[in-house]
């Protein structure tokens, strides 16, 4: 008995560790939409082959002011991908410190620079950077070091371990001759120190793992139609549980999701080839295989979920339907332009699960349709109109076939409406409008969201009170942060948590799972999160 108690706490660690690990890399992922854009705009409005088609050679062709404008745009976008390996370790380390957190980006910083001058150093003493020696692909320039192409994933290591240190040694007490290097002072040194090792390791190291990484990256490649499906179905069914960053993130940013060779440079990760080929001037036909791994993103958010939501709708009571009808209209149109779904798929997930079991085999399908059908379309993370404006209509549809996506698109909205009504009907869910009387099952809270509003700072703070009482008191929260819709908070004691007080603060759901808690409260959740924040430091 105490073993298997002992082995479900352990299970219960690992998924908060996982979901703090989500959470941190939520910051340099949130970076990637404004790179994006920028890089979309100005890599689409120096293309020659796309001033010609659009006619806009005369006033926007190369030695116009607006030709260096958007220039200068698609080189600051490119800086932020060129560089996301040390946005990682910063926003990494910022993420898992539980304290110090200036301190351990700081760090991380300092951490990262030493990890990749150790490797710089034995290679250059063993002549392995010599030309011809390694094998291609396995050195790289990471913030003008020569060192081995370790990606998002050296970025990670440092971020990780650099948080560790911190949170294990910021109040350490050194002897008093030494005691000033104590505290926080310590945690960059130690982290200098920690890192010389990381990287004699790495050198040693890092040449299998990244064989390793290459042979599950082919592995996947040779999957096929099949293996897009699984990774489409996988990523969406993982959004419950806040792990589907963690899951993802390989793909599009390291050799799992495959390699290809651009304008001389080989280059690693789906995101990271889809933007390179953007940025470059001689791309004919943007990487199908690339983007298996985000194409697919579109037919569900811009034309699944809105059927879902209309069948929802249709389906609401008569005396409801205004009422329903407002909230799935602006959650519907959240998922169109920018591709936050959380709203409505939490909604369907919490009053019928097996509706979001079916959405999720819906969203592999469209994976696998989009590969099939040779679409190229990237994505910065959301997949909204947005994203296939800049990066599949601008582009042309002979660089991208971006077509398919509102072909497809049409069928996967008439199939969820007539499917999700059906369903809602036949087994009478409790979508919004069709809750029972004395009950409020929510979207994502706008009506609570305009309320709040509406009322004053003392209201705020009642809500956060709400909260704070529902997660078991101050003392009860081990850490707090959010992602785009969810409170995600670590919690000492599970069984303090209420989740009817929590949803009596405007949430729509909770889900938990050991230590781990999330509270689903929709695109204010930082907002939220600020206030709860602000009001714990008043107690």
């Amino acid at each position: 008995m105490s073993a298997t108690i002992a082995k479900e706490k352990r299970g219960s660690g690992f998924f908060s560790v996982l979901q703090r690990v989500g959470r941190a890399f939520m910051l340099p992922i949130a970076l990637l939409p404004i790179a994006g854009l920028l890089l979309g705009l100005g890599a689409s409005f120096t293309n020659i082959t796309t001033l010609e088609t659009y006619k806009l050679m005369g006033f926007m062709g190369p030695g116009t002011v607006l030709y260096s404008v958007f220039s200068l745009l698609a080189s600051v976008g490119s800086v932020i991908f060129d560089n996301l390996p040390i946005i990682f370790a910063l926003g990494v380390a910022l993420g898992m410190a539980e304290h110090e957190k200036a301190t351990a980006t700081l760090s991380a910083a300092i951490a990262f620079f030493v990890m990749h001058k150790t490797i710089n150093t034995l290679l250059s003493i063993s002549g392995k950077l010599d030309p011809g020696v390694m094998q291609e692909g396995t050195i790289a320039n990471v913030v003008g070091i020569e060192s081995l192409q370790m990606g998002v994933f050296g970025g990670i290591i440092v971020g990780l371990g650099v948080a560790w240190l911190t949170n294990r040694f910021y109040k350490i007490r050194l002897p008093n001759v030494i005691s000033f290097f104590g505290g926080s002072r310590f945690v960059p040194i130690i982290s200098t120190t920690v890192y010389i090792l990381v990287g004699v390791v790495m050198f040693f190291l890092w040449p299998y793992v990244q064989s390793g990484i290459y042979a599950l990256g082919d592995l996947v490649l040779r999957s096929g139609y099949a293996g897009t499906l699984i990774y489409g179905f996988t990523e969406r069914i993982l959004i419950p549980f806040g792990l589907h960053h963690v899951f993802y993130l390989p793909f599009w940013q390291t050799g799992v999701g495959g390699s290809a060779l651009i304008d001389g440079v080989m280059v690693y990760g789906a995101q990271n080839i889809f933007f390179a080929e953007l940025a470059s001037p001689n791309t004919v036909r943007f990487s199908v295989e690339a983007c298996r791994f985000m194409s697919g993103k579109f037919p569900l958010m811009i034309f699944g979920l809105p059927g879902a939501a209309l069948a929802m709708y249709t389906c609401a009571d008569s005396k409801k339907k205004k009422t329903a009808g407002g909230l799935l209209l602006s959650a519907a149109l959240t998922a169109m332009l920018t591709g936050i779904t959380e709203p409505l798929e939490f909604t369907f997930l919490f009053v019928a699960p097996i509706l979001y079991v079916i959405h999720s085999i819906f969203a592999g399908l469209a994976y696998m349709l989009m590969h099939l059908f040779g679409v190229g379309v990237g994505m910065t993370f959301s997949g909204g109109i947005i994203d296939l404006t800049l990066f599949g209509i601008l582009q042309g549809n002979a660089k991208t076939n971006w077509i398919m996506i509102p072909v497809v698109g049409a069928f996967y909205f008439i199939v969820y409406f007539l499917l999700f009504r059906f369903l809602i009907r036949k087994r009478n869910y409790a979508t919004p409008g069709r809750e029972p009387d004395g009950e409020d099952t929510k979207l994502y809270t706008r009506a609570d969201y305009n309320e709040k509003k509406n009322k004053g700072g003392a209201d705020k703070d009642e809500v956060s009170k709400l909260i704070l009482e529902g997660l078991g008191g101050k003392e009860n929260i081990a850490s707090l942060d959010c992602c785009a819709t969810r409170l995600r908070v670590s919690v000492k004691e599970p069984e303090k948590v209420s989740d009817a007080l929590l949803k009596q603060s405007g949430a729509s759901g909770v889900i938990r799972k050991g230590i781990g808690v999330q509270v689903v409260y929709g695109p204010q959740v930082s907002v939220i999160k600020s206030e709860l924040e602000d009001y714990m430091k008043t107690l």
